[in-house]
């Protein structure tokens, strides 16, 4: 039978439920109507999540994740808006957070650096802030939830050292310039793969901005101009599935080696199916399950500051059933 991704039909919810944000805490309210207030509540805590962009597939699988991990706080409501992949309306959506008076501001950048001295904001205005997915490092008084990219990019270009063949032609997809994940990745593929194996030639490299269509459109234009392409390395799923899509079913690229970062549904299935070589997961389940106990031990006192990562295990067709096992209870894929 063949398989439903439910996860790859997110962005179409995301683009409905945070256009203006939506409330969630006993349960979740993905109206952008202001909900009726339920005298019956608890009070507590008010906490925004500042989104990335809803076109972006694990952006949107992760604010869908907290969104449903927040509704598992009944002393905290949460709202969400959409940074739409543009660092103007992410920062004014900050700006708007902190006039809001949150008790909490969560921040996904787009561009870290743009986005710093607005995080920096939060904490002079004393509320607490956290950013994920990726960090912001060295903002005094704000905490931190991620995975570490260069662990991620890494565990994937050990097992290249040992798949890809000599003398392999390969093109690299690259995530956004300045993207602290996107850096990272590249640095791991770097340090230990390419130093490792001079024999391996880059023959096209590009940003593609964790962008699928960006991807497909860069991996068309190098099939006409290099022709043979052995691997594609990218540094996150998305881009890595757009570029597969352009060389399915082509002669001469059957065997062709595919790594990426995220561990989407979509990844998970091309994997299984042996047309995609690896993924390490990044898993919005784990890391929205972390934000959301990092934001109530903090806004509750009991740390002050708290820096945590989750963990980047490799996924191959050696272990990819346990996953989609995971992906199957949670309902992100349906048979």
């Amino acid at each position: 039978m063949k398989k439903r991704l439910v996860a790859m039909g997110l962005t179409a919810v995301m683009a409905m439920s945070l256009l203006v944000g939506c409330g969630s805490g006993g349960s979740n309210n993905t109206s952008s109507e202001t909900p009726a207030k339920d005298e019956t509540k608890k009070s507590g805590y008010r906490v925004a999540y500042i989104a990335r962009a809803q076109s972006d597939s694990f952006a949107a699988w992760l604010a869908n994740e907290i969104m449903a991990e927040a509704g598992e706080y009944d002393d905290i409501t949460l709202d969400v808006f959409d940074g739409q992949a543009d660092d103007e309306k992410e920062n004014t959506a900050i700006e708007n957070a902190i006039s809001s008076k949150y008790d909490a501001i969560i921040v996904q950048p787009n561009n870290g650096e743009a986005q710093r001295p607005y995080v920096e904001k939060v904490v002079q205005n004393g509320i607490i802030a956290i950013t994920t997915n990726a960090r912001i490092d060295g903002i005094e008084g704000a905490s931190s939830v991620d995975a570490d990219p260069y662990k991620q990019a890494a565990v994937n270009a050990t097992l290249a050292l040992e798949q890809i063949p000599e003398n392999a032609r390969v093109v690299v997809l690259n995530g956004p310039s300045g993207n602290f994940h996107a850096d990272e990745r590249r640095k791991a593929w770097q340090a230990e793969f390419f130093d490792k194996r001079p024999d391996v030639k880059i023959v096209a490299e590009d940003f593609a901005n964790w962008n699928k269509d960006e991807a497909m459109a860069l991996m068309e234009d190098w099939v006409i101009a290099h022709g043979e392409i052995d691997a594609i390395i990218s540094m996150n799923d998305n881009m890595a599935a757009g570029a597969l899509e352009v060389v399915a079913g082509k002669p001469g690229y059957e065997d062709i080696f595919v790594y990426g970062v995220d561990g989407t549904a979509e990844a998970l299935l091309l994997i299984q199916e042996g047309k995609m070589t690896a993924t390490c997961l990044q898993s919005a389940i784990d890391l929205s399950e972390l934000i959301l106990d990092t934001a109530h031990r903090l806004l509750t006192g009991e740390e002050k500051q708290i820096d945590t990562d989750i963990a980047a295990p490799l996924i191959t067709k050696d272990n990819v059933d346990e996953y989609i096992k995971i992906y199957k209870e949670r309902g992100l894929i349906t048979e």
